[in-house]
């Protein structure tokens, strides 16, 4: 095969073609009408599915609020050094103790209380007038100076000082029977002593167990005397315990003129 010559045209397979110009994609006059469309469409549909409501501010809430305190508030009272020390008419005994009533102000119109009309004074007592000369009071035979009742005075006692020793039972043992006699002796003394008490305590079988001296007379003797003479005395039974006191007048004699000795 010959060679092409130099004045013949070239002829190149279709493998050995120059290839396509690469693609340029929309000029840009397109893309901005693209863009334009789409938000044009897009605020269509808000007009025409969307709602036309009043916007209306979301309510604020858990905000802190600021007001002014008055005097009496609860706070600004428990700055108060003295509000448990001193009456205050905000204090814990006010909240449930006796709530005093409030004082009434008198209205801005205010006008006198009524009062009452003064009474005929010219027609009081005109009934009583007329019925004092009708019915004339009774006669009061006025007696400031009674007469003084006479009486005679009581016989007097042949003997003031008693002419034996005697015992007065008083208390629980008043009631209570004495089944024994005790004999009272007459002390041997040159003057009058005065009365011994003594408290005894009985048990349920009628036995005295235990004294107290109340009331001494001045003479220890006589005193344990009296002692011995309570424990001498029995009662009847009864269901408890006993208090009673036995009271000793002492009857004394002088003693002997002769240096012998007392009995």
């Amino acid at each position: 095969m010959n060679p092409p010559s130099a004045d013949s045209p070239t002829l190149s397979p279709s493998w050995l073609a120059a290839p396509p110009p690469p693609d340029q994609g929309w000029p840009n006059r397109q893309f901005l009408l693209a863009i334009g469309f789409v938000l044009a469409f897009h605020v269509a549909l808000i007009f025409l599915f969307g709602t036309r409501k009043p916007v209306v501010p979301r309510p604020a809430a858990h905000v802190p609020h600021l007001r002014l305190a008055a005097g009496a508030d609860e706070f600004i009272a428990l700055d108060n050094p003295t509000l448990f020390a001193l009456p205050n008419p905000h204090d814990v005994v006010s909240a449930f103790w006796r709530h005093l009533p409030p004082l009434p102000s008198a209205p801005y119109t205010w006008t006198e209380n009524p009062r009452y009309l003064p009474p005929p004074t010219a027609d009081l007592g005109a009934n009583f007038r007329s019925l004092v000369p009708n019915r004339p009071p009774a006669e009061l035979s006025l007696n400031f100076k009674p007469e003084p009742e006479l009486s005679e005075p009581p016989a007097p006692e042949e003997s003031p000082m008693p002419q034996a020793t005697t015992a007065q039972i008083s208390g629980d043992l008043a009631g209570r029977r004495v089944l024994n006699a005790v004999a009272l002796p007459v002390l041997p003394r040159d003057n009058v002593i005065a009365p011994t008490t003594v408290q005894a305590l009985v048990d349920g079988s009628g036995n005295v167990i235990s004294t107290v001296v109340l009331q001494t007379s001045g003479d220890h003797d006589a005193d344990q005397r009296a002692v011995q003479l309570t424990h001498g005395y029995r009662f009847a039974p009864a269901s408890n315990l006993m208090f009673g006191d036995l009271r000793f007048l002492w009857h004394t004699v002088p003693l002997p003129a002769t240096n012998g000795p007392a009995f």
